[in-house]
Order: C-alpha cells, then structure tokens, then sequence
C-alpha cells in the first residue's frame, strides 16, 4: 500500500535538493514506496553538505540552529534545524523523558557538554523546558568541575542526574570521595553512548536511591529515534518515535527484517524533517526488534558505517584513509577496528595485520606513534584529556588473523566486543 506521507516527502525532496533528485535520477515518477529507494550512501551525501553550500538541503537556512555531529580522522559533519524542527524534536523527547521516570517536583542536574557546537546539553534544557511534568533544572554542565557540579546538587537537592555514562561514573567517583554520596538522586538518565553493568556498582555507591535509565536514543545527524519504555528493565529497548520509519536491513542482503530477534542495520527516515531530509539513512548502529508492531527494538552495539568511542564517533573510512596516508612503508596490509570496554571506559582498538604477527619491530614502534597522533586529535583528544575513554591501542595479527563474516567470509571493518 502507498502512503500518501512517503509519497509526498519523495516528491519534495527530488524538487527541492539536488542531492536527493540526482541519487532518485532513475526511480520513475511518482515512486512512492521507501523499499523501492536506494539507501543514502553516507560518504556522497556529507561531501554534498558544506558548510558554505549545500546540495542536500531544501532551501537556505534562515532559522533555527547548527550543531556538529563530532568525531575524528573526516572533516566536520554539521547538522542544521529550523526552529520548528528542534521544538518538535524537545516535545517528544520531552515525552520519553517521562517515560524514563521524570515526575513532577523533580530537579534535573543536566550535565551534558555545552558549547563547541555540541546539542546534548541545550537539547535537554529545552526539553524540559515543554515537559508535561512540572520540574526545575541545574544547567551545570559537563564542562563545569567535578566538585562544583556534586555541590550544586547537594545544596539544592538534585533528584535527577543526566549525563553520559563516562561522565556520570567520574562525577560518581567524586561524590563518593567528597561527600560520601547524593542520597536525593532518584533518577540517573543516561545518553549519547551504552551504559554497562561494570559502572552500576560506582553509580549505585554515588546514588544509592537512584535508578538508571536511558534517556532515549538518538543521534546528532539522525535526531531522536526512540524513547525508553516505561516499566521496561532492559536500558537497551526503545520504541521508535511517531515521526520515524525505522528500518532494520539484514547486515549482509540488505533484505528488511521484521523478525524479533534477527539482528539488522538501523536505518531511519524522518518524516518531518524537511530542511535537511534523512531518507533511508543509516544510522551506524545494529538492533533487533522486540516487538515489531508496537515499533520496540534492543541496540545491539555498531553496524560499521562509525565506531562510537565513548561519545566520540570515528569514521571508519576516514580510519582506513588515515593508516594508508600514514603506512608509507607497506608494513601494514589490512586493518580492522575493534572498541573495547575496560575499567569503567571505552577503548579503540587498531588491529593492523602484517608479516611477522605480533612481533614488535622499530618500524612498526614508528607506525604505531605515528597514527596515535593522527587519531589524538579534535574530540578523540579532548574526550581522552578528561578521562572518558582509554588512550588508542594497537594491536598486530598475522595477515590471516583478521576476524571475517563466517557466513560470507567478507572481511569485517569494525568489532564491537562491548556487546555480549
């Protein structure tokens, strides 16, 4: 059945954006079905959106605000809202947030990162500012000192923290050792990458009367995707939001799945962003629905289009064109990404095979410092100054020790082992 929606954002965006009316060149006229589309290729369509001209969006940018998708090794990816875009997006984030918890009386401590581009934080500021539960917020901040931030909220009784979860364990980590704990926290929302089961015992010492819950899922290009589901005890389940049509594609044919339980690539087409369209765009992570006719899905972890490090994302094709520029010598002759997590923190990983297997040498000892400094950089290295992830590691195997598909021998570009 065609969807009159589908059908009329389809024909829009070949009108208005030059991108999408040369990537729809060959579909017929009036295609009005999202199956009969091609996915957004990722690399095309960010080297179609500069940041002076633009060949994906509509129209010029005359209202509402930029924001910078982060990330390292590639040139900044910017992301553009009308104001009638970013409100729509507070509403109904604003509604997951009850969902997650969030009751009337609560005193929110956002602890999200401000400025530098960065939306978590004046994203939640104005979520809460629409929610439909009456509540006070703390906009500390997680640029704000440690001690300064566990004082706010012991002087004026926070009862709801929001952060990422690297950052709730350090501020954790400073109320255990400054204060003892915050026993007015009743609510820890969590965003912007996985929370594990290895920083509950921190959090639980910080928090002892609190509860942790996502706070939804989403990201900056995509914008918000699903919320939490109230009463549900996996952090990981979500239910898509009303103004996505979320696909999952089999990882290796591409055929949708529908199945609970089937792993599949998220892929996301947003049904009112009209400015700077999102259809069939993939989002860069793996899921598997729960319940498929309600829309509820559990994240698995990262499909390989990105490797999320913390909150920092790096692109995997930039990673590869990085280790080319700098292999110079040919010691290296393949690489796969693998992220980590240890001791409270994610870790990435650059497994490079090469003659010789593990064995060190000087050339290699100059390859690897090498591509530290070329990956230390921008938000790998301001994140890795706080302490929220683990410095890059390097690791050599044997030209055949790089982990393929065993069902299709294809060579895999990332290995998430954070899920498990």
């Amino acid at each position: 059945m065609k969807d009159p929606q589908i059908a009329e954002l389809i024909q829009f965006v070949r009108e208005r954006s030059p991108f999408y009316r040369e990537l729809y060149a060959d579909l017929p006229d009036g295609t009005a079905e999202l199956a009969a589309l091609p996915l957004i290729p990722m690399r095309d369509y960010w080297a179609a959106h500069g940041l002076r001209e633009s060949r994906v969006m509509t129209g010029p940018h005359t209202d509402g605000v930029v924001f910078n998708t982060g990330g390292t090794t590639s040139a900044p990816r910017i992301s553009v809202y009308t104001w009638d875009e970013w409100r729509s997006a507070g509403r109904r984030f604003g509604e997951a947030l009850v969902a997650a918890g969030l009751r009337d009386g609560d005193r929110v401590a956002n602890l999200f990162y401000a400025g530098r581009l960065y939306p978590s934080f004046v994203f939640l500021y104005d979520c809460v500012q629409d929610l439909p539960v009456r509540t006070v917020q703390l906009p500390i901040s997680g640029n704000a000192p440690l001690d300064f931030a566990v004082g706010v909220m012991r002087d004026f009784a926070a009862t709801v923290v929001a952060a990422p979860p690297t950052s709730l364990c350090r501020l954790a980590a400073e109320a255990v050792e400054s204060v003892g704990s915050l026993p007015d926290v009743r609510l820890v929302l969590f965003g912007g990458e996985a929370f594990y089961d290895d920083q509950l015992a921190l959090i639980a010492r910080a928090f002892p009367n609190a509860e942790v819950r996502s706070g939804g899922y989403g990201s900056v290009d995509a914008g918000g995707l699903g919320g939490p589901v109230a009463g549900e005890p996996d952090t990981r389940v979500h239910e898509a939001f009303g103004d996505k049509v979320l696909e999952l594609l089999d990882p290796d044919t591409g055929e949708v799945v529908e199945e609970p339980g089937q792993p599949g690539r998220v892929v996301v087409t947003d049904l009112t962003r009209r400015l700077m369209p999102l259809l069939r765009y993939p989002v860069g992570d793996l899921a598997e629905w729960v319940d498929f006719p309600r829309r509820r899905f559990r994240l698995l972890g990262r499909s390989g289009e990105e490797a999320k490090v913390g909150t920092v994302n790096v692109d995997l094709e930039g990673l590869h064109r990085l280790v080319a520029s700098a292999d110079g010598a040919g010691r290296s002759v393949g690489m796969q990404a693998v992220v980590r997590h240890r001791e409270g923190l994610d870790e990435l990983v650059l497994r490079l095979a090469g003659e010789g297997g593990s064995e060190s040498g000087e050339g290699r000892a100059e390859l690897e410092r090498a591509l530290t400094a070329r990956v230390h950089v921008e938000d790998f290295a301001e994140t890795l100054e706080l302490g929220l992830i683990h410095p890059l590691a390097i690791e050599w195997v044997a030209p055949d020790g790089l982990v393929s598909n065993p069902r299709t021998g294809k060579r895999l570009r990332l290995i998430d082992e954070r899920v498990g």
